[in-house]
Formats: structure tokens, sequence, C-alpha cells
């Protein structure tokens, strides 16, 4: 996988978020609701959770990719402000790469579950992630540096779309790699 997606165009991000998909499908796809669901520490994420969590996280993309493509989407105030987006951007796509050495903490509101995943969870995550693909090619002949939007984190922050693009798979990148430690870790299930 190539984290380096900062200045990457569209065809190198759906190129970068179908290998998420394949490598998830492969590597998870076959694993028992107990591997799943096993953490490694008390306060750490099982599988089934940092699949989850970009469940919750991927979410609202979705509807502001289809306001935008069915043309109704106005620019709230914040969205307008030039130098914003490129900033806030690329500050969040650098702190998201699984090599950055960050840990980001999630909002409350993006907390995965923390009672059992259902193992279903993998197959909710990979329709999601072809419902996305779908979009990102849908706006393929938009101008996605120009068109701004309002993180659904913090709704002072904005970026381009292209960037929202970005955001949405290296954050996916980087939950596999946690997910992938959960299944090198001691003590994983066999």
């Amino acid at each position: 996988m190539n984290y380096d997606l900062r200045d990457s165009d569209l065809a190198t991000i759906l190129a970068e978020a179908s290998l998420v998909a394949a490598k998830t499908k492969r590597v998870f796809g076959r694993l028992s609701g107990k591997q799943v669901n096993w953490k490694p520490g008390e306060n750490e994420w099982s599988i089934g959770q940092c699949f989850d969590h970009l469940i919750v996280s991927n979410r609202p993309f979705e509807p502001v990719f289809e306001d935008i493509l069915a043309g109704h989407r106005r620019r709230r105030l914040w969205e307008r402000v030039p130098l914003l987006p490129g900033v806030f951007g690329g500050l969040i796509i650098d702190a998201l790469r699984p090599d950055s050495g960050r840990k980001v903490k999630a909002r409350p509101a993006f907390y995965p579950s923390s009672s059992h995943i259902d193992p279903a969870v993998l197959t909710t995550f990979l329709a999601q992630q072809e419902r996305l693909l779908r979009l990102m090619e849908a706006s393929r002949g938009l101008d996605l540096e120009a068109i701004t939007i309002t993180s659904p984190v913090a709704r002072i922050i904005t970026y381009s779309l292209l960037d929202a693009c970005r955001i949405i798979v290296v954050h996916e990148q980087n939950h596999f790699v946690q997910a992938t430690r959960v299944m090198e870790a001691g003590g994983f299930p066999r």
C-alpha cells in the first residue's frame, strides 16, 4: 500500500481504496467471531472494532458525495474561506498515515461498539467500500480540488473533496495496519 496520498490523483486514490478492500477480504475475510473480537489489551481495539470504526467514520461521507453529484450541495460559510481547506486537508492526511508515528484519538461519536462485534462487520465494511468507490468514481468529472466540504468530525475544519477521498483511504489504511497488528499479537486465537 502507498501511504503517501497527500498529492495523489483520484486514480491513485481509487486504486489504493480497491487494494484496501481486496486485502481486507483476503487477510480478514475468514476469521471467526472469536478472532474478530479478540483484543490484545484492555485499552486496545479488536479487528472488529477497527472496521466498525471505519464504517461509522465513513458513513457521513456518502450523503456528501450524493448531494454534490446531484447538484444539491451549497457551500457553507467556513467552506468559502480560501486558505483553510488546503491547510486542514494536508494536516489530517499526514496525521492519519499508518507510518506517521502519531496516534490520533477518535472522537466519541466515531468510537466503535465496545460490545461483541458481529463478524459480518467485514462484509458491511466491504459493501460500504464498494459504495464509496462508486461515488468517488462518479465524481471523476468534477473539479475535486475546488469543491470544499466540512469535516464530519469537526465542523470548523474544511478540506477539498479530493482531500476527503485521500482522508477516507489513508484512514482505512491506518486501521487496516492496526487490525493486522492485532492478528500478529501474541495470544491471538488461531
